[in-house]
């Protein structure tokens, strides 16, 4: 975990492989499928490929994400404390094929409006109120992308610019600067392997030119506390 926790402080993310097995994988896509149609759930052809709310809406998401395998990779980044505070669920598929450009993810989740100095952006999304927080508590998140398929540039493998975390948040022109002077990475990342991430780390999505699945839990964590009455909707 030493070379992980290194890579991840240094460049703003980190792959480790094999981090749930076959049979785990298996049984999350089975979860995953028997989800029952909602406001927070993305369909095309008759399949899910987006999720919010995912761990009320998949409890076995919710345990595994509190479960002894993926505490691991938590624990030395964050500490004991830090809490389990959204989940998504992606899929590129052929009918849902989708480009995303060079962001960050400065948005959090949260349980109920309240205004307070520093917090603004405020939105509503699948039911869920969603603001943008002083960039301190998103430089406390972790972002770990556990990944139920393999995935490699063919079905729309995230890039990311290493480094760029540490430069809090950016401006439409220095992401253009970034893009510019900084070459990216393909994080390939294996069937059962996760993706570590800091938020504020720039990256992309392709389109897949080969779209079969690529099916993806995005958890994020936390060990910090909300201000002015706000708390974590994940939490």
């Amino acid at each position: 975990m030493m070379n992980t926790l290194e890579n991840f402080q240094q460049n703003g993310f980190a792959i480790v492989p094999n981090v749930i097995d076959a049979a785990t994988v298996s049984a999350l896509l089975n979860d995953l499928a028997g989800v029952r149609s909602t406001d927070a759930v993305k369909q095309r052809a008759g399949r899910a490929f987006g999720i919010r709310r995912l761990l009320e809406l998949v409890p076995a998401v919710c345990a595994l994400a509190e479960s002894r395998v993926l505490r691991a990779l938590v624990d030395p980044v964050l500490g004991s404390d830090a809490k389990i505070v959204r989940g998504i669920f992606f899929d590129k598929t052929p009918v849902a094929n989708w480009k995303v450009p060079w962001h960050q993810d400065t948005m959090i989740a949260v349980r109920e409006k309240r205004q307070f100095a520093g917090f603004s952006a405020w939105s509503v999304k699948a039911g869920v109120v969603h603001v943008q927080p002083p960039v301190e508590i998103l430089a406390s998140i972790l972002t770990v992308r556990l990944h139920l398929d393999d995935t490699d540039e063919t079905n729309g493998a995230l890039r990311v610019l290493p480094g760029s975390h540490s430069h809090g948040i950016l401006s439409d022109d220095a992401i253009q600067q970034w893009k510019a002077q900084q070459s990216a990475w393909v994080c390939a990342v294996p069937s059962g392997g996760a993706l570590l991430m800091c938020p504020l780390l720039l990256h992309a999505s392709s389109i897949a030119t080969h779209p079969t699945h690529r099916r993806v839990l995005h958890l994020e964590y936390s060990a910090a506390k909300l201000p002015g009455g706000l708390e974590w909707y994940g939490s």
